[in-house]
C-alpha cells in the first residue's frame, strides 16, 4: 500500500500562521482590521476543512473497497476505519453545536456563524464555555484529550504521533506577564470576541480532520495494498448522508473502485449523464420520503472494448427538526410521573431505547415518564439509538430533582354566572358563596405541575370583639357542622381564618400550608 499523504499543504501552513499573528493582534488592539482578518481566517479554514474532509472521504472510501473485494484481509482495517470516523464526527459535531451556542449567546437564536453580527462580543465566549455551573470549555478539554489519546494509540508512527499531539495539545498555556500558567480553555475563550472564538474552534475542527486523515492514511497503507489483485470493478456510491433535512442538499460521490485517475468513467442517473467529472451528485430535495435512483457507469477500456457496471441507492428526506432545553430548568420532581420528550433526528422512535439514574424511566406512547426517588441528587438520562445497526449513545442529560412545592388551598364557589371558581382568600366573598361550599382542597395549578393535594384538615379561626380567638376543627377535607354554624353567624365586613392546612401530595409527603383570609362581603 501506498503511504500516508496527510501533510499540511502550504495553503494549510499559512492560514495556521495567519491565526497566530491575529491572536496575537488581539493582545493589543482589538480593531475592526483584526476582526475582519479573523473572518478571512475563519473562512479559509472552512474551506481548508471542507478539501481535507474530501481527502478523508476518498481514502475511507478506498478501505471500504478493499474490504468488499477482499474481507478476509481488509474488514478488520475498515471496521477500525469504521469506528474512527464516527468518533471523529461526534466531536467535530460537538464543536460545531458549541461554535452556535457562542453566536446565539452574542446575536440571538436568529445568529449565523458564517455571518456574525457582533464579532466584538468580549463576553458571549465567556459565558458558554467558561460557565462554573455547565463546565462546558473543560468539557471540551476532556473531549480532546480522550480522542487525541485515542488517535495516537493508532500510529506506530511515532514522528505522527508527536504531529498529533502536538495539534490537539491542551496543555495548560503560559501567558506572557503571569505567574501561573491557565488552563487551556481559559486561555482560548476567556474575553476573546465572537469572531476569534469561532475562528479558533474552526481551526480545531481542521485539527481533528487532520488527526483523522492521518489516521485513515495509517489504517490503509498497513493492509499493503501491494499484494491485491483486482478482478471485479463495482460501483459505489457514498452519500455524505443518507438522511436529509426537507430544502437541504443530498449530496453522494459515485465512485468505481479500483479507479483509473488517467481516465474517469462516464456516469448514467436514471438515464441522464451525470455532467461532473469527479462523481458528484446533488439535487435539491423537496418533500419528505425515502427515494430510489439507480444508474450505471460505462468504462472503456485500453482495448477500446466498453464495460457497464449498475449501481443503486436511496436517501431520505425528513423535516426539519431541533430540541432546545433551557440548561437552568433541567428540573425533576420526586415521587410523580414526569412526562418527558425523547427524539433523535432521522432515527424511529422504536429505534431509541433511554434509561435513567436515581429512579424509573418508562414509554408511555410517544413519550416517556420519568419517575425519580431520591430529593437532591441529580437523576441522570442516557439516550441510545440503533444508527445503521448500531447501538450509538447519542444524548446524556442530567436533572436536578427535587421535592413538589406546596400547593395553594383553595375553595370552589359558584360565581354570579354560575361557574365555578377557586376562592383563594384574601378578597371579599359572598357569605351565602361560602355556606354552599362543601369543602376545603389544594393544588399546584401554576399550568405546568397540576397536581393535586388531598386535604387532610384544617381549622377556622374566628376573631370576636374582644380579640378572643376560637379554633373550629374541621371533618377531615370538609367544613364540619360547627364550622358551618359559626360561618352562617359571622356578619359582613367580618373576617376569618382558615389555618393549620394538612395536604398530603402524590409523593406521599404531607405539608402544612399558609394560611388563607376568608372576607366575608
Amino acid at each position: 500500500m501506498a503511504g500516508s499523504n496527510n501533510r499540511l499543504t502550504p495553503r494549510q501552513k499559512m492560514i495556521n500562521l495567519m491565526y497566530i499573528v491575529l491572536t496575537a493582534m488581539l493582545a493589543l488592539n482589538v480593531s475592526s482590521d483584526v476582526l475582519d482578518g479573523f473572518v478571512q481566517v475563519h473562512d479559509g479554514l472552512n474551506r481548508s476543512n471542507s478539501n481535507v474532509s474530501n481527502r478523508n472521504e476518498v481514502i475511507y472510501s478506498q478501505l471500504e473497497a478493499f474490504a468488499q473485494q477482499n474481507p478476509e484481509k481488509g474488514q478488520a482495517w475498515y471496521d477500525k476505519a469504521s469506528e474512527v470516523r464516527l468518533t471523529t464526527r461526534a466531536l467535530y459535531d460537538y464543536v460545531d453545536s458549541l461554535k452556535l451556542a457562542i453566536v446565539y449567546e452574542a446575536d440571538g437564536k436568529k445568529g449565523d456563524p458564517e455571518n456574525i453580527v457582533n464579532r466584538d462580543d468580549l463576553e458571549a465566549a465567556s459565558v458558554v464555555m467558561l460557565n462554573p455551573n455547565s463546565l462546558v470549555g473543560e468539557r471540551l478539554r476532556h473531549q480532546i484529550d480522550g480522542y487525541r489519546e485515542y488517535i495516537v494509540g493508532l500510529m506506530p508512527d511515532s514522528t505522527k504521533r508527536t504531529n498529533i499531539a502536538q495539534a490537539l495539545s491542551t496543555a495548560p498555556i503560559q501567558l506572557k506577564g503571569q505567574i501561573n500558567p491557565q488552563l487551556w480553555e481559559e486561555a482560548q475563550f476567556d474575553q476573546k470576541p465572537v469572531v476569534a472564538a469561532v475562528t479558533l474552534l474552526t481551526k480545531l475542527q481542521n485539527d481533528i480532520l487532520y488527526a483523522e486523515g492521518e489516521a485513515l492514511g495509517t489504517l490503509y497503507a498497513q493492509i499493503d495494498a501491494g499484494d491485491v489483485r483486482v478482478n471485479e470493478l463495482n460501483a459505489f456510491v457514498i452519500p455524505q448522508s443518507r438522511i436529509v433535512m426537507r430544502g437541504g442538499d443530498y449530496t453522494a460521490n459515485i465512485v468505481l473502485a479500483a479507479v483509473d485517475t488517467t481516465q474517469r468513467p462516464e456516469i448514467f442517473i436514471d438515464g441522464h449523464q451525470l455532467q461532473n467529472e469527479n462523481g458528484v451528485y446533488r439535487l435539491t430535495t423537496g418533500s419528505t420520503g425515502t427515494f430510489d435512483y439507480s444508474g450505471y457507469l460505462q468504462v472503456q477500456h485500453g482495448d477500446g472494448s466498453v464495460t457497464r457496471h449498475d449501481f443503486n441507492s436511496q436517501y431520505t428526506v425528513i423535516e426539519p427538526m431541533a430540541t432546545v432545553s433551557a440548561t437552568m430548568m433541567n428540573v425533576l420532581y420526586a415521587g410523580i410521573n414526569n412526562p418527558i420528550s425523547i427524539s433523535v433526528p432521522g432515527v424511529p422512535m422504536s429505534e431509541i431505547s433511554a434509561s435513567m439514574t436515581n429512579g424509573t424511566l418508562t414509554r408511555s406512547g410517544d413519550g416517556w415518564i420519568a419517575r425519580p426517588t431520591g430529593v437532591g441528587k441529580d437523576a441522570v438520562l442516557t439516550v441510545t439509538a440503533n444508527i445503521e445497526g448500531r447501538q450509538t449513545q447519542v444524548a446524556n442529560s442530567t436533572f436536578r430533582v427535587r421535592q413538589l412545592p406546596d400547593p395553594t388551598p383553595f375553595i370552589e364557589i359558584a360565581n354570579q354566572d354560575g361557574n365555578t371558581e377557586r376562592y383563594k382568600g384574601g378578597k371579599p366573598v359572598l357569605k351565602s358563596q361560602m355556606l354552599k361550599a362543601d369543602q376545603l382542597q389544594a393544588a399546584i395549578d401554576d399550568g405546568l405541575l397540576d397536581t393535586k393535594f388531598d386535604v387532610v384538615s384544617f381549622e377556622l379561626v374566628f376573631i370576636d370583639s374582644q380579640g378572643d380567638a376560637s379554633k373550629l376543627l374541621s371533618d377531615g377535607p370538609r367544613f364540619s357542622t360547627r364550622q358551618k354554624q359559626r360561618m352562617q353567624q359571622i356578619q359582613g365586613g367580618k373576617r376569618f381564618y382558615i389555618s393549620n392546612i394538612k395536604a398530603t401530595g402524590p409523593d406521599g409527603t404531607t405539608r402544612t400550608l399558609s394560611p388563607m383570609e376568608v372576607q366575608i362581603r
